[in-house]
Order: C-alpha cells, then structure tokens, then sequence
C-alpha cells in the first residue's frame, strides 16, 4: 500500500478524529481501539499503526492551528499538507466543535482539583522527536488563516491560571514538610498574588539547603504536548536567573493533574517560535 494518502482516506480519518475530539470535550468517554478498527474496515488497505500514526498527525495539525488535541494521540509532526488544509477547512466549517472548544478554554476554574497524593503527579518530561522542525519550518507556505488561536486564549484565563499556581503553592509545601523543612515550607511566597506578576516568576519556594527556588506556572486543561506561552521577561529571568529557575507545567489540571519540570534557562529546556513581535515604525 502506497504511503500517499487519498483526499477520501485523509477526509474519513479527519471525520472521525473530530467527532472523539468532540466527545473528549463534551466529557464522554469513547474507545479509540473500536474507533480505529471501524476505521480500518473503512480505509481497507491501511493497518492499524498506519491510522494511530494519522491521528497523531492531525494531532500535530491542531496545535499548529492554535487547536487542543486528543489526550493519547501525541503530535506527530511529519504531516502533509493535504492533511493541514483538511482540517483546517473542517474547523471552519464545525461551528458548533469550536464552540466546544472555546467554552473549555474560557471555563472558570474556581479552586485546584482535589488531589490524594499531591506529590506524585510529577512525571519526567515529554520527549519530543529531535527532528522535529520548528513551527515555520513545518508549516505549509500557503497557510489557512487562523479563526482563533485556542490554546492562547486557555493561557489567558486567569482563573485557571490562579488555579494551576494554588496547587504549585501547596505541592511545594508539602515538598519541603516532608523533607523536614518546615521553616523553608512556611516561608513560601506566592509571588504573583503578593507582589505582581512582573517578576518573571509566580512562586518564590527554596531548595532544601535553602537556596532559592523561582517557579513560574504554566497550566493546561490539555494534553502534555499542548504549547505554552511565556513572555520575553520570562525568558529572560529564566536565563539570568538559570541556577534558580523552574518551569512548572501542570496539564490534565481539571480531569487528573499531572506535572513535569524543566529547571534552567527557558532557552535550553524548550523549543521558542517568536509568534508576536513589539513594533515600531522607523
């Protein structure tokens, strides 16, 4: 079977992606295997990885359109741009999936969600493919307009935000209590509550021989992969500030949070595509 994709297979693999991601949003549960295998009967020629593989591209399509993915398929980003321009055109098209979309990104979270064990939703960081190409780089020249860039407007949401910094708040301390440190524990500083959010950093927390401990939060209803945004101030304490500076990224936050850790200069730890610039004529 050829590797190309026909605009019939590409159409019916988008159509069933959207209508889990759908579910997914609405809070239904749904069986990606019976998914796939109804699928498979579909396409014929196609196997099963071939079609896990395509939904992780159309993955890899909606964070480029600024989209949340389905938990489970991680974005590959080896897409054609046949598969871009399809979904994209779908998302035009599915008024009522982006309504869904925008209601889960607007959502007031009014307090963290209850957790039974807060020290174990660390996980180690998501491993992404080392050839991955940056955003530029992989995404087609003729670019369909974006309607709205989803994942920048869940970034903006205050509460949740306010949410994710809480529950950092409360990991911490427990991180030090448990260490014996309940002195350091005490003196943990939600800085952007106190002081202003201009700091470059939300919470002043300490190592267990005292050192400081700059934690800026990031938190997502979404998947690991799902990108974030930081500001230049950011980035830059998180280089300035390198030997002290933790990238906090909770996601899953309102189903079952999980959070990884990236320590050092934002520079080093990820992967920046400049997507706003400050303009002036000259």
């Amino acid at each position: 079977m050829s590797d190309h994709w026909s605009p019939e297979e590409v159409e019916a693999t988008v159509s069933d992606y959207l209508e889990m991601l759908a579910m997914e949003l609405r809070g239904q549960s749904f069986n990606k295997a019976e998914h796939n295998r109804i699928l498979l009967n579909r396409l014929n020629h196609r196997s099963r990885g071939a079609i896990e593989r395509k939904h992780q591209n159309i993955s890899a399509v909606l964070i480029d359109l600024g989209y949340p993915y389905i938990d489970g398929y991680k974005p590959l980003f080896n897409y054609q741009d046949l598969l871009y321009r399809v979904v994209a055109e779908r998302f035009k098209m599915k008024t009522d999936l982006r309504l869904s979309v925008e209601a889960a990104v607007v959502q007031d979270v009014e307090m963290p969600p209850t957790v039974n064990d807060l020290l174990a939703i660390q996980v180690a960081p998501p491993i992404r493919a080392k050839d991955t190409p940056k955003f530029y780089d992989r995404v087609p020249l003729v670019r369909e307009p974006v309607l709205r860039n989803y994942l920048e407007m869940e970034s903006r949401n205050r509460s949740l935000g306010t949410a994710g910094e809480k529950l950092v708040v409360e990991y911490e301390h427990q991180r030090l209590w448990k260490a014996g440190k309940r002195d350091l524990a005490n003196r943990i500083e939600h800085v952007s509550n106190t002081r202003g959010d201009h700091f470059g950093f939300d919470i002043q927390s300490f190592e267990t021989d005292g050192r400081d401990r700059l934690i800026e939060v990031k938190t997502t209803r979404f998947g690991e992969l799902t990108p974030f945004f930081a500001s230049k101030n950011e980035v830059e304490v998180s280089a300035q500030r390198e030997a002290e500076y933790q990238l906090y990224r909770l996601f899953k936050f309102t189903d079952q949070p999980r959070l990884f850790i990236l320590p050092g200069s934002l520079r080093k730890s990820c992967s920046l595509d400049p997507i706003q610039f400050s303009v002036l004529p000259i």
